[in-house]
């Protein structure tokens, strides 16, 4: 503009000295009015072209660019990329997956212009601290500086390519490394050993959840909006970031155990209860508001609710806000690991709430009280499918007990079996005396022989036995010790799990085959085992959360009984707090 207008001043001005040197006055004053005149019209036209360009107009260079082919990325290319960085290089085979299914088309990029996913993309991974992940990590690259350069070269037509491909393979890296994090895990169970999780896995497709991200298919899940996949995950995301602003305002006031203490009373202790709880009322006395709060933050800890402020229940108010938010993060990364989604109908055992739920189309339909394996013989955290209910069960003793436990008290005192309500069979189910056997140099390979107690009332597995099975040989079932369910903590059996309405259950499962519970009661009094096959295998899974959110909100915490949560702890903060490089411009996230 200015280079123009500079030179229509320089052109009046020359017309002017023209004509004043020829000395004719009235051509003189025509020329020039004339020339004024033109001048204007050039000015007032180049302004006009300058506002149509900034709104909105294509430049001819930007025609150009938008109506040139997009480049084809050579078979070769993003390997090679991706291969010269180790934490690149682990996710290869998604990105070979996605460039070979689109025939190596460029996937960021529509008429040579970046797709606004990306930036919904960048936007993501800069929150990805609201998921418990670092950010840091998934920004390797300076995407500010590469759009920026991509701009530029747009009157380069061979930087321009030659940036596209480059920026579109550094998309689509940073969307399968944090991708991977969000949706499979950090801490993947399969890949390490000291992780006890064999619970099928989540089968997730990357390179198919990308292109759902970028419009490409359409899928069932919220690949697209880049939204958690489970409501449990998402709930435990709203509670991190309520503890979060509980962490940012200085946490919780610790608070002094004090069992005596009853409603109506007051105490210099209740004043740190009440804040504590969440309580409205900031004075010393022990009211029905705070009574009525402790009784459900104890209920939501799976303690006794009855409003006793002893030991217990004041070491777990005084379990730090830091903890907490460390808690949370650890069974949001479990959500990670579970299926894409549960079938329709399901059975599922949470082991650190000592509690067993019954879904039916998605919705619960029966639940109930378990107990679970003591830390020495921990239930072990799998999935499979229940085939068949036994009832009127015989007990066949693992080896491990014959071993450790039974073994030497038979050798003792050869009338145990009686007593027991035992007997002693080969695998074909023939008597055999224990006359007959060393008990004291049982192990668990040199064991030949089945030794079981009969059904009845003593039987250890109850009236009844749910089977799924497994190499571990666990499996539901009843128990005779009924008063064990009155206990908070349930942690006692060797492994299997017990249930506290085991008939519940059973007429839940088969009164599809036309049993009522009539029908399984005199079954079971008639003394004989049965099995009975059901008539749809029902998936089981047996599973580990130490934490997790109600619909309603409520965070409910659980002892972490087996050590599980440590062993993850150590392996998933130590990773994602990982040294990760980071770009040179501080808006490494990118805008376009």
């Amino acid at each position: 503009m200015n280079e123009i207008t500079d030179h229509t001043d320089l052109s009046t001005k020359q017309i002017m000295h023209n004509n004043l040197h020829r000395g004719d006055s009235n051509l003189h004053f025509k020329t020039v009015i004339k020339t004024l005149r033109k001048s204007v019209l050039l000015l007032a036209g180049i302004s006009t072209i300058g506002i149509a360009t900034a709104c909105g107009s294509k430049s001819k260079k930007e025609k150009q660019v938008a109506n040139k082919p997009q480049p084809v990325l050579d078979s070769t290319y993003y390997i090679n990329y991706m291969n010269k960085d180790p934490m690149l290089k682990e996710h290869t085979d998604w990105a070979k997956k996605f460039y070979r299914e689109r025939e190596f088309q460029l996937g960021w990029f529509k008429n040579n212009e970046i797709v606004p996913q990306a930036q919904e993309m960048l936007t993501m991974i800069s929150k990805a601290g609201e998921e418990g992940l670092d950010p840091k990590k998934y920004q390797f690259k300076d995407f500010t500086a590469m759009f920026a350069n991509l701009e530029a070269a747009k009157s380069d037509s061979a930087k321009f390519t030659e940036l596209q491909k480059e920026i579109d393979v550094a998309l689509s890296s940073t969307y399968f490394v944090w991708a991977s994090d969000y949706y499979r895990g950090v801490v993947i169970p399969r890949e390490n050993e000291e992780i006890e999780w064999d619970v099928k896995r989540n089968k997730i497709k990357l390179h198919k959840a990308l292109m759902t991200v970028l419009g490409e298919r359409e899928s069932k899940y919220s690949y697209a909006n880049f939204s958690p996949l489970h409501p449990d995950y998402a709930r435990l995301k709203t509670a991190l970031a309520n503890y979060r602003k509980i962490q940012a305002a200085g946490g919780w006031p610790q608070v002094a155990a004090n069992p005596k203490l009853k409603e109506g009373q007051s105490s210099p202790g209740v004043v740190a209860l009440k804040k504590r709880l969440g309580v409205s009322s900031t004075d010393s006395t022990f009211n029905a508001e705070t009574v009525a709060a402790l009784k459900t933050f104890q209920s939501a800890q799976g303690l006794k609710p009855d409003a006793t402020l002893g030991a217990e229940t004041a070491k777990i108010l005084n379990v730090s806000v830091e903890q907490r938010i460390k808690q949370i993060i650890l069974n949001m990364e479990r959500w990670r690991w579970i299926p894409k989604s549960f079938e329709e109908d399901y059975l599922i055992v949470n082991i650190p709430e000592y509690r067993m739920r019954v879904f039916e189309k998605g919705k619960e339909a029966l639940a109930m009280n378990v107990i679970v394996g003591k830390t020495l013989n921990s239930t072990p955290i799998f999935s499979d499918k229940m085939e068949n209910v036994v009832l009127a069960p015989y007990w066949n003793v693992p080896a491990s007990i014959v071993k450790d436990e039974l073994g030497p008290k038979i050798a003792a005192d050869p009338g145990t079996l009686d007593r027991l309500n035992m007997e002693l069979v080969d695998y074909k189910g023939n008597q055999v005396s224990p006359a007959g056997i060393d008990w004291n140099s049982v192990t668990r390979d040199n064991w030949k022989y089945i030794l079981r107690r009969k059904p009845g009332p003593k039987n250890d597995l109850g009236d009844v036995k749910f089977i799924f099975p497994n190499t571990d040989d666990i499996y539901l079932h009843d128990t005779p010790h009924d008063e064990l369910f009155s206990q908070t903590k349930r942690n006692f059996s060797h492994g299997c799990v017990r249930l506290e309405k085991p008939l519940q259950l059973a007429e839940y499962l088969l009164k599809p085959l036309g049993w009522d519970m009539n029908k399984i009661q005199s079954t079971i009094a008639g003394g004989k085992e049965k099995h009975v096959k059901l008539q749809k295998v029902l998936p089981v899974y047996l599973v580990y959360f130490t934490a997790w959110a109600d619909e309603s909100g409520n965070v409910h915490f659980r002892d972490d009984i087996y050590g599980h949560d440590k062993t993850l702890s150590q392996q998933y903060f130590n990773e994602v707090s990982a040294a990760v490089v980071k770009p040179k411009s501080s808006a490494a996230q990118g805008k376009l």
